[in-house]
């Protein structure tokens, strides 16, 4: 469809105009409905699925368990599709509606952190950890700020177009299709003479970057891989492979999956046991 829009005046709101994700999106904020957030016994309650920005937060949680820190948490399953993020406990946590929100009860009043890098943040300073080099820590965080402003390009903007709008249209696809190549190829340059993001650190700025990009390479975002060129990226594959072979990763991008293999869903993580007892292949039918 090619027919040229004319904005109105003045905007408003067709509840059906969006596409797939039509019914969930409005134009205002705050709490549909009252629900409560379910508390476990750990110090840290995260509310999330595995999205990319998902996996990010249990990840470093899992990263953080094996290298011997106190992060011990509980992993509860926000269905976003459900609208489970515009109940008043989660708004609560994070007004924006958005997954993953923590709750970290580890020190004496409970403090609320929203947003999956600044997640990262509180935990990597909370606990020294993966934090880089002193020397290299505006590097660091100069990709992590970068995956952060980077991605809603290939998500909300590639891959709404090219997967979930109504129908194909040229233009968007197009043009978003070519920043999400720049973007790869940035990380591909930088990746050229570098084990990791900054160097030979493995840091929160990786963590961020590989849910989304590792996963780009790897052609599982959006069915795009081909589309995208992805195996042309080679220096990004390599650092994506690498990644994806860490135990605490591969523990990390299963917590709150509702979708794929059954042995690859961990809907809730309350104990390090559940990933050998309580994966949706164990669970009963």
């Amino acid at each position: 469809m090619t027919e040229e829009y004319t904005p109105p005046r003045v905007w408003t709101w067709e509840k059906e105009n969006g596409g797939q994700w039509a019914s969930l999106n409005r134009p205002i904020a705050g709490a549909t409905h009252d629900k409560e957030l379910p508390t476990g016994e750990h110090p840290f309650q995260l509310y999330s699925l595995a999205t990319p920005n998902g996996q990010k937060v249990t990840i470093m949680f899992e990263e953080l368990l094996a290298a011997g820190h106190a992060a011990e948490y509980d992993a509860w399953l926000i269905k976003i599709g459900d609208g489970d993020q515009f109940g008043s406990g989660f708004v609560d946590v994070n007004p924006n509606s958005k997954i993953p929100a923590l709750l970290d009860r580890s020190g004496d009043k409970p403090v609320r952190v929203f947003e999956s890098g600044a997640i990262l943040m509180h935990l990597a300073e909370k606990f020294g950890a993966f934090l880089g080099k002193p020397e290299d820590r505006a590097e660091m965080l100069s990709w992590l700020f970068w995956q952060m402003g980077s991605a809603p390009y290939l998500g909300g903007g590639f891959g709404h177009f090219y997967a979930y709008a109504p129908y194909k249209m040229e233009y968007p696809i197009d043009r978003f299709a070519m920043e999400v190549k720049r973007q790869l190829d940035v990380l591909d340059r930088n990746l050229a003479d570098r084990r990791f993001v900054t160097g030979d650190d493995y840091t929160i700025a990786d963590i961020a970057i590989w849910p989304w990009y590792g996963r780009t390479v790897h052609g599982g975002a959006y069915d795009a891989g081909e589309f995208l060129d992805v195996q042309s990226y080679k220096n990004v594959i390599r650092w994506a492979d690498e990644i994806a072979e860490r135990p605490a990763v591969q523990r990390g991008r299963i917590v709150n999956k509702i979708s794929g293999e059954p042995s690859e869903q961990l809907h809730e993580r309350h104990a390090a046991s559940d990933f050998d007892t309580r994966t949706q292949d164990k669970m009963p039918a």
